[in-house]
């Protein structure tokens, strides 16, 4: 029996990701960002690359999983609420996980998982957080700093100024107040980084993680920054936790997506079967 063709489409607000699974072997995977582009438009264009890549064609696709602000896909199967999606994706990138940490351009969330990558718990940020990818975004663009450059800037700081407020307006504030001051761009980075380790923590320690390995997810999940911010920051809560991020954090979603459609795919094809016995 030939495994079935499954593809997961996670729609963000920074970007498009689109894997295609055969079984629960990973063949193929596209990102886009949107950058003011039609997300619909892309999805799409992720679906026909995928496809393309495999070489699989579309008639051959059992399910077609979409999640995020994914909904409104009008070529789609069905749909999963994203946090179980990162959750299930989080562990096929990680088996160790206990725990994802998503986080992505508009907010972020801290989920308990299972082995099997089942929800246990969760916890999220307000919108207005100064902890999101776009948040970062700004304050790059204000310090004339590349995306790529912000985790390695941030880690070469020997004195970083914390951002203290949580407001994104008021953070951005402060930040202008700190060039005006003459701090140095490495430390701002690291203080900002800082900031949102401290709340990602934070979200952690009521979700009742305590130990093992957590993964992060989401646009931010490569920002080394970042990620060295949060291990400094399980240091000082006392949380023995290992952060750790994947080089394909980013498709968690996505891949989360595939692998759930093809469960309801085959819990559908049984019922179908009991029904027709």
């Amino acid at each position: 029996m030939n495994a079935i063709t499954t593809v997961g489409i996670d729609i963000g607000s920074g970007a498009v990701k689109s894997v295609l699974f055969q079984g629960d072997r990973w063949v193929a995977r596209r990102c886009d960002r949107i950058r003011r582009r039609d997300p619909m438009a892309l999805a799409h264009e992720g679906f026909e690359s995928v496809l393309a890549d495999a070489g699989v064609d579309k008639d051959d696709v059992a399910y077609i999983a979409t999640t995020g602000e994914g909904e409104n896909v009008k070529f789609a199967t069905g749909h999963f609420y994203s946090m179980t999606t990162h959750a299930r994706g989080g562990v096929f990138l990680d088996p160790e996980a206990r725990a994802v940490v998503d986080i992505g351009a508009l907010n972020g969330r801290a989920i308990s998982v299972d082995e099997r990558g089942k929800v246990l718990s969760y916890k999220m940020t307000s919108q207005c957080a100064s902890g999101s990818g776009q948040f970062l975004e700004n304050i790059a663009r204000y310090l004339g700093v590349a995306i790529e450059e912000i985790g390695p800037l941030s880690c070469t700081s020997k004195d970083p100024e914390k951002v203290s407020s949580i407001c994104a307006v008021l953070a951005e504030t402060d930040v202008i107040n700190m060039v005006s001051r003459g701090i140095a761009t490495p430390d701002i980075l690291k203080g900002i980084h800082l900031s949102m380790a401290s709340r990602i923590v934070k979200l952690l320690k009521v979700t009742g993680v305590k130990s093992g390995v957590v993964l992060i997810t989401g646009g931010l999940a490569l920002d080394s920054g970042l990620l060295a911010a949060i291990q400094e920051e399980m240091v000082n809560e006392k949380v023995t936790v290992t952060a750790r991020s994947h080089p394909d954090s980013i498709y968690a979603g996505a891949i989360g997506a595939a692998l759930w459609g093809a469960f309801r795919h085959a819990r559908l094809a049984e019922l179908e079967q009991a029904a027709a016995a």
